[in-house]
């Protein structure tokens, strides 16, 4: 007889199948490693691991498992046909339930022969944790049954394999192809981390792909995660080698940033097509883990700024230095506030609602800016979109405001030279004044140079790096200026060049949304959104 537990399925429940998994429902032992599906062969192994993955069909035969040979085993109420992936405790097979519906899910079973009291502990962490979870990039736990064999958690099916196999099968991905990745598993983990849970064994084969079409990430196997505070610390050795934060390792000691440490392996592994720490041999490999060297990213391909900032960052060996999940969260390469959702139109038609009024009062700048903000949530939201007549509704409405913001742009260009034409006397005054002062007129040169650049076309992003880098000498020399005429040219001049640097800063933001707009791409609205917000 087979009992159920309280998924989401259906069905009466009977003795055992309490609202949460108890340990007296399920006998000594548990459910250890990692079971994906579908999964290919872990990338980067050290040589000697390809053994243990053929000795798991002797051990499911001696613990009664189902395999290649023998059939999958009988479950009411489901088909249980192709086997997708196996570890060293656990099936995962393709299933089909006998209802008319004829949902397609993905069932992992479990061998009770094999349990022991940390696999026992590993699934019912898996199954407490997955219960309560409802989340696009998380896999969800529809239900979980047992019988006098098997325990079985049946599974949302993610038809595009796991993130490993995506990777492999094209050696790297584009920077554009990763960064949306990597938006859909930030999402997934500041759900986590909100509940203070981690995963704690973050890497490609955990992450599944809802299908090869149009694929989302869904982040699978919580056998290891946690309930952890951020100040909570572990010692237990819990993970894969490869992606494991060298503190696990060298101090047996860490916490939730673990996760992040994680991250970044796994974004460097789709950006570079190996892992930092891929070896031949577990010597070479745990030599790696111990080092202090820095992680040095490979000059090819390139990537942008954002991006390599962001990876140096999480592959930080020093936890305390390492970035924070809430830096993460919000970096701008990551940039979750326009990450595709329902929300995303909602926050567009508000900020056209504000560009429209702004553009009533004459006020063209503002309103400039306004539209831009707008149409970079308009991109996400045609994303998000799925019904062709909303999405063509949509896309006309964004030709308008493209078409108002190419006029507005035309303007404001022919204004902001204007108004750098006008502070050329007071600016020729604070140069004549530092030139006993060769650090201070070596910072104004830079700004002049970035002044050129954003007078030239398609020149924003290197005048919003000279801006920055001549505000970052001229503040520190401001405050040390003492009072008197050049204070206060001084202090005009570095208002005058944030407020510029600003601006561009938006303006280029604006111009990479473009990474966000695939579908955009190809329907040609694109190049007409990152034209119309990009000043020339």
């Amino acid at each position: 007889m087979t009992r159920r537990g309280v998924g989401t399925g259906e069905g009466r429940r009977e003795q055992g199948g309490a609202a949460s998994p108890k340990r007296a429902a399920f006998p000594a032992g548990g459910v250890g490693g990692s079971v994906e599906q579908p999964r290919a062969p872990p990338v980067h192994q050290p040589a000697g691991t390809a053994a243990r993955s053929e000795e798991a069909p002797a051990r499911a035969r001696a613990a009664g498992m189902a395999g290649p040979g023998w059939g999958p085993p009988r479950l009411d109420g489901f088909i249980l046909t192709e086997r997708l992936g196996s570890g060293k405790y656990a099936t995962v097979y393709k299933a089909y339930a006998k209802k008319d519906t004829r949902e397609v899910v993905a069932i992992k079973c479990v061998a009770k022969k094999s349990l022991n009291k940390a696999s026992v502990e590993n699934l019912l962490t898996e199954i407490e944790i997955l219960k309560g979870i409802r989340h696009p990039h998380i896999v969800q736990l529809k239900d979980f049954q047992w019988d006098s064999d098997n325990i079985y958690l049946i599974m949302e099916f993610c038809a595009g394999g796991d993130l490993s196999r995506f990777i492999r099968t094209r050696r790297i991905l584009p920077e554009k192809v990763a960064r949306v990745f990597m938006q859909q598993l930030a999402s997934a983990l500041q759900f986590l981390h909100e509940r203070s849970i981690s995963h704690l064994d973050l890497k490609p084969q955990n992450i599944l792909l809802s299908s090869l079409e149009k694929p989302h990430l869904k982040l699978a196997d919580f056998g290891f995660a946690q309930h952890m505070s951020p100040w909570d610390e572990k010692h237990v050795l819990r993970g894969s080698p490869l992606y494991m934060a060298p503190e696990m390792v060298c101090q047996r000691q860490y916490d939730a940033r673990v996760d992040l440490w994680s991250v970044g392996v796994i974004l460097y592994e789709a950006l570079f097509g190996q892992p930092p720490f891929a070896s031949r041999s577990f010597l070479e490999l745990e030599e790696k883990i111990r080092s202090n060297r820095v992680i040095e990213l490979p000059l090819r391909p390139l990537l942008s700024r954002d991006c390599r900032d962001l990876l140096q960052r999480l592959l930080e060996r020093d936890p305390s230095r390492r970035i924070s999940f809430q830096d993460f969260f919000a970096h701008p390469w990551v940039d979750l506030e326009h990450m595709p959702s329902r929300e995303s139109l909602d926050r567009a038609t508000t900020l056209v609602v504000q560009a429209v009024k702004k553009d009533q009062e004459g006020d063209a700048a503002a309103a400039l800016s306004l539209y831009c903000k707008a149409l970079d949530f308009f991109v996400p939201a045609l994303h998000y979109e799925t019904d062709a007549q909303r999405k063509e509704a949509i896309k006309a409405k964004v030709g308008q405001y493209v078409a108002r913001a190419e006029e507005l742009k035309a303007i404001v260009s022919s204004s902001n030279q204007a108004l750098l034409r006008q502070g050329t006397s007071a600016r020729d005054l604070l140069r004549e004044m530092a030139r006993d002062k060769p650090r201070l007129l070596a910072a104004l040169e830079v700004a002049s140079a970035a002044m050129a650049k954003e007078e030239a076309a398609g020149g924003e992003q290197d005048a919003l790096d000279l801006y920055q880098h001549s505000l970052g000498e001229l503040l520190l020399l401001l405050a040390a200026e003492p009072p008197g005429r050049r204070r206060e040219l001084l202090h005009t001049e570095v208002q005058n060049l944030m407020a510029r640097a600003e601006y561009l800063k938006e303006q280029v933001k604006m111009r990479e949304s473009r990474w966000e707009a695939d579908t955009l791409d190809k329907e040609g609205l694109s190049e007409s959104v990152r034209s119309s917000c990009t000043l020339q």
